[in-house]
């Protein structure tokens, strides 16, 4: 839940004599002091003491020893004003509208949000009471939350006094309810109907009996009695038409109830419930909410504050990637990447199945608009489906959807934690949104065990412009140089993510297409940080390969990075490339797989692929220990070990008998010793 104010600053204005240091002193003591002074001390009431559990502090004001100075910036200091009159001195009332009241809105600006309390003291004096006097003041200035009579020298209402201005600031009025129109403001209007919909997990626009009880506990931490459900709906049935239909609450109830709470003084209740939704005083997403602390993030670290990109419909993927957070940013450390945990794919799984109302498996256009209606906006462009898994119709799969929030957390975790935040993770969850993600650990541990533990693999596919690389990364969605054709440019991707098998164990691959376009060429540092590079070139083209021959060489040649060539467009038919040597001596020469031959055209081969993921899973692996396994079957397979496997064998061997030479003297050894 989002924490509300730390603190509360009251301050109490009026005129002198009002009794102003009596109420406090009265509060402090719970006895009406004799002698009096002209200012109270500074009075701090402790969190444990107060209602709302929030420190308090009490600033009394006095004409004869502070100047107006002093009055303006305690003005601007309070979080909360209560303006004193005598309900025995219709002067002091007066001053109320004349003096006080402009003076604040002069101070702090017309339309100011602090609140402003009326109080009445000394009604130990009178026998009758200024309410009614006092409601159309409360009408002329809409910054009075409330009105209350009380005596310092009685005690009466004193308590409630002060409880009253720590309402005022704590849960205010002004955003949630219009008093003009007697209704919900439209921001309120729009954040329930947020919390609404998160609350619908059945997306049949009520919320059922189950559904308001989950609603009750988490946000109460209590039940909610049959007696007390069936109670509420039939207030509901009462005032609102349609509010209750199959006998669950519709949105038009829902937001009956609050309206009901807050006519009836019960701020709290409505505050409470925007508070465990993420909402702050004005009523927009925190960003205590949206994006967890490090306390609470796992193994997540705060970073240095970044400008903020913003992001529409419109920008193309690639701006969502370098989009960076106000004043805050995910600090990375360096070799590690963010993936999704198992709460977080389940949690994206609900969602998916939610707003599937067809049930066909897929997400249509009017769906995905459903689904993203708590967020801001649709944050996926037209590339998304050509950077996913679709169906025949160009829908999102529920493969396709979970592959583009995998990448999206690969390439920037704090837009993931944005969004999750929207969709009411932490309330379908009951943990905070930062659960959803982990930092993998460093490359270089991956490295040293020869294995990864990383469920999403970054492969860049480097090559000269024209080799295919872009219908090459298409091809990883099934998809062939037929079927790119007849897709704009525009909305073609320079990346495709999509789940692949190795091993039987789920993985995601993500192909990112970087251009060389000279042989000279040089790439950027993050061209070539990746857990695996695919060289592509075109083997018509005789020119072709000097291009990535020249890159392996300048980049990857003293680096631990996995590296496959991929001759492709075989089906035009393989010429010699001009090049000091041809690509299956260059492999063999760096100890690379044997060159890859593919075509784009036709029935699309996946096992080139599967090949990129399992050396990107299993990276600087050792041939002679891979001969002894499975896994080595495995990669001979596919082409990642030489067939010949008579030199191993041979070193095997070799190696046993010296291990049983050794271990046979060694008991000889003993033998004559004894």
């Amino acid at each position: 839940m989002v924490q509300s104010r730390r603190e509360v600053r009251i301050l109490l204005l009026g005129e002198p004599g009002v009794g102003k240091t009596s109420l406090i002193l009265s509060l402090v003591s719970e006895e009406f002091p004799e002698e009096v002074p002209a200012r109270s001390e500074e009075i701090t009431i402790p969190a444990d003491v107060t209602p709302e559990k929030v420190p308090t502090h009490i600033v009394d004001y006095s004409s004869l020893e502070q100047t107006e100075d002093q009055l303006l910036a305690e003005i601007l200091r309070a979080h909360v004003i209560c303006v004193i009159y005598a309900v025995d001195d219709e002067d002091t009332l007066d001053k109320v509208t004349d003096y006080w009241l402009p003076l604040v809105r002069q101070t702090l600006g017309e339309e100011h949000s602090t609140p402003v309390i009326l109080v009445g003291n000394k009604v130990d004096l009178v026998e009758y009471s200024t309410l009614e006097a006092v409601i159309p003041i409360m009408n002329e200035f809409a910054e009075i939350e409330t009105c209350v009579e009380c005596s310092a020298r009685t005690l009466k209402n004193i308590s409630e006094m002060f409880y009253y201005a720590q309402k005022a600031i704590l849960h205010p009025t002004a955003p949630l309810f219009n008093t003009a129109e007697r209704d919900l403001t439209e921001a309120c209007k729009a954040a329930l109907g947020r919390i609404f919909k998160i609350c619908d997990m059945d997306n049949d626009g009520l919320l059922s009996d189950t559904e308001l009880n989950t609603f009750q506990r988490r946000c109460f931490n209590a039940p909610l009695q049959p007696q007390g459900l069936d109670d509420v709906k039939s207030i509901v049935m009462k005032n609102v038409r349609d509010g209750v239909v199959d006998d669950a609450l519709t949105l038009d109830g829902f937001l009956f109830l609050h309206c009901l709470f807050i006519q009836r003084g019960r701020h709290e209740t409505t505050w409470t419930v925007l508070r465990k939704f993420g909402y702050g005083d004005d009523l927009t997403l925190t960003k205590e909410y949206l994006f967890p602390p490090p306390s609470l993030a796992a193994r997540l670290l705060p970073g240095s504050p970044v400008r903020r990109l913003p992001v529409s419909p419109s920008h193309s993927e690639t701006a969502l990637h370098t989009a960076a957070l106000d004043s805050w940013s995910l600090r990375i450390p360096p070799g590690c990447s963010t993936e999704l945990t198992h709460q977080g794919y389940q949690f994206l799984q609900v969602m998916f199945e939610k707003y599937d109302q067809d049930k066909d498996g897929c997400l249509d256009p009017e769906e995905l608009i459903q689904l993203f209606s708590t967020c801001p906006y649709i944050p996926w462009g037209k590339q998304v489906y050509n950077t996913v898994p679709t169906d025949s119709r160009g829908y999102l799969t529920l493969q396709g959807y979970l592959s583009q929030w995998t990448l999206w957390t690969l390439l920037g975790a704090g837009r993931t934690l944005e969004y999750l935040g929207h969709l009411g993770y932490s309330y379908v969850m009951e943990e905070p949104q930062s659960a959803a993600i982990h930092v993998t650990r460093e490359k270089r541990l991956d490295l040293q065990k020869k294995q990864t533990s990383r469920t999403a693999y970054q492969c860049h596919v480097i090559g000269p412009k024209g080799a295919g690389k872009t219908t090459f990364c298409q091809g990883l969605l099934n998809r062939n140089t037929e079927t790119v054709s007849s897709v704009l440019e525009s909305d073609l991707s320079k990346q495709t993510i999509s789940p692949v098998q190795v091993y039987g164990q789920e993985r995601y691959l993500l192909l990112r297409d970087i251009d060389v376009h000279s042989v000279t060429d040089t790439l950027l540092p993050s061209e070539a940080q990746c857990d695996v590079v695919c060289l592509v070139y075109d083997v018509a083209d005789p020119r072709s390969f000097e291009y990535i021959g020249g890159i392996y060489l300048k980049y990857f040649a003293e680096t631990p990075v996995p590296c496959l060539v991929v001759g492709n467009k075989s089906d035009r038919g393989e010429v010699r490339q001009q090049y000091m040597t041809q690509p299956g001596e260059f492999c063999r020469r760096h100890r690379l797989p044997p060159p890859q031959t593919v075509t784009c055209t036709g029935t699309v081969r996946r096992d080139v692929y599967l090949k990129l993921a399992t050396m990107a899973a299993y990276p600087r692996f050792l041939p002679a220990w891979m001969l002894f396994s499975r896994s080595g079957r495995h990669l001979r397979s596919m082409g990642l070990l030489p067939r010949d496997n008579s030199g191993w064998m041979k070193l095997g061997l070799g190696l046993a008998a010296v291990v049983c030479g050794g271990f046979l003297l060694a008991r000889y050894a003993r033998f004559l010793h004894q």
